[in-house]
């Protein structure tokens, strides 16, 4: 078995001055671009809905109010589509009531109207435009300011001046002067130009966020109970596997030697008034029964809670695990997984130790393999565990085969576990979990 520690760096960060430009470009663009927008669907939306409204008298206000709610949706997936990139989170998209195959005419129009996020979407596409007039005009005003002010000293001579016009420099007392009158306009203009990012950012934080509290808020709401939801399944099926497991192991090993050890205590009873030598051997042979399972015992409590894991950390555990291999393990940890600021925590631990345990166990067991990878890194807030093996490969995580429960364990925590093993080799497991 090799044993080495490897730390892991940090990831090089974008330069400063190109991300801000960058996001500059893309909130300037997502504000500038939401008016007309807004202003489109303000109309569409306005006119619909009171259409609909005065024709409800009559049976054509429902076809109209349905369609108005479908020309809603579809501005609110172009907005869905342009918040990602400001917000800087994946794009959410709810899910819609969906018409049955072979519905009428009737139950189609009925199904958006009682559709909850169909009103949602009407209500953003026709409030939006108060945030998009506000927000439009201080995105302008702050771009023109910047542009002007940093500039004025290029333009200045172009522009004619009375000898009745006072200007601001004027009015705060500086002079008539060329160089006050420049340099207070220039200084103007370096202030909107460096506040420029921050409250463009901030105009363009104010729209997307408006229209994630109405387009994806509930759809991001349900889809986070579906995990919930996915994750106790997990834990109930994860923990009800390791039970059985934990069951079987005991009947098959170390009550089945407490058995037969009572039977050979039984048997020395009945010899020591025969047969003293004999009985002598039979209680040599209950005492190995007594050290075997012993030894039995503490291998299932190692894959329970090992000691160690506790008192010095998971890179020491998993480097005694290593040690313990049937075949050379090649070991490379991240030392700070040991350390008091970069330990994770211990649930994270106890799941990324019975991760590493139980793949090496099927690796002895069922891979065939004669060499065995193990890297645990851990970058940003993921703990990342792969071990990759070269035995003979079909290993996958079907329902009925170890790593199914393994899955369920690491999906238990909010992780991900993928399995690449194809026919004849290697083998790759790969565990992220959150920490």
């Amino acid at each position: 078995m090799t044993t080495t520690a490897t730390a892991v760096g940090a990831g090089a960060e974008p330069g400063t001055s190109r991300s801000v430009l960058r996001q500059l470009a893309i909130d300037s663009g997502y504000v500038l671009l939401g008016l007309p927008l807004a202003l489109a669907s303000f109309i569409v939306l306005i006119v619909g809905f009171a259409l609909s409204t005065g024709m409800m008298v009559t049976v054509t206000g429902l076809p109209i109010l349905a369609g108005t709610l479908y020309a809603a949706r579809s501005f609110a997936d172009i907005e869905r589509l342009r918040m990602p990139a400001v917000l800087h989170q994946p794009r959410v998209r709810p899910n819609y009531r969906t018409i049955e195959p072979g519905a009428s005419a009737w139950r189609r129009i009925f199904v958006p109207i009682t559709d909850g996020q169909s009103w949602l979407d009407l209500a953003h596409g026709v409030l939006k435009l108060i945030i998009a007039i506000g927000t439009f005009a201080i995105t302008v005003t702050w771009w023109a300011g910047a542009i002007g002010g940093s500039l004025y000293w290029a333009y200045d001579w172009t522009l004619p001046t009375g000898p009745n016009d006072e200007g601001l420099h004027e009015l705060l007392g500086l002079g008539d002067t060329p160089v006050a009158r420049i340099g207070l306009n220039t200084a103007l203009g370096v202030f909107f130009l460096i506040t420029l990012p921050v409250v463009v950012r901030g105009c363009a934080m104010m729209q997307a966020s408006f229209g994630r509290a109405l387009l994806t808020g509930v759809a991001e709401m349900r889809n986070r109970i579906t995990v919930l939801e996915e994750q106790k399944r997990a834990a109930v099926s994860a923990e009800a596997t390791a039970l059985r497991r934990l069951e079987r192991d005991i009947h098959d090993g170390p009550q089945q030697r407490l058995v037969r050890l009572a039977m050979d205590l039984s048997r020395a009873q009945q010899q020591l008034t025969t047969d003293p030598e004999a009985a002598r051997q039979t209680l040599d042979e209950a005492l190995t029964q007594t050290r075997d399972t012993l030894a039995e015992l503490r291998a299932l409590s190692r894959g329970i809670a090992p000691p160690i894991l506790v008192d010095r950390g998971l890179p020491s555990a998993l480097a005694a695990l290593a040690g313990r291999g049937l075949i050379p393990i090649d070991l490379t940890v991240d030392p700070q997984l040991g350390t008091r600021d970069g330990r994770p925590d211990p649930a994270v631990e106890s799941t990324a130790y019975f991760v590493v345990a139980e793949a090496l166990t099927n690796v002895a067991k069922h891979s065939r393999a004669t060499e065995c990878w193990l890297t645990v890194t851990r970058a940003d807030r993921t703990l990342r565990i792969v071990v990759i093996d070269d035995g003979e490969g079909g290993a996958h995580l079907s329902k009925g085969h170890g790593l199914a429960g393994l899955a369920d364990r690491v999906r238990a925590n909010d992780g991900t576990l993928s399995v690449l093993s194809p026919t004849g080799g290697p083998t790759e497991i790969r565990a992220d979990l959150p920490c």
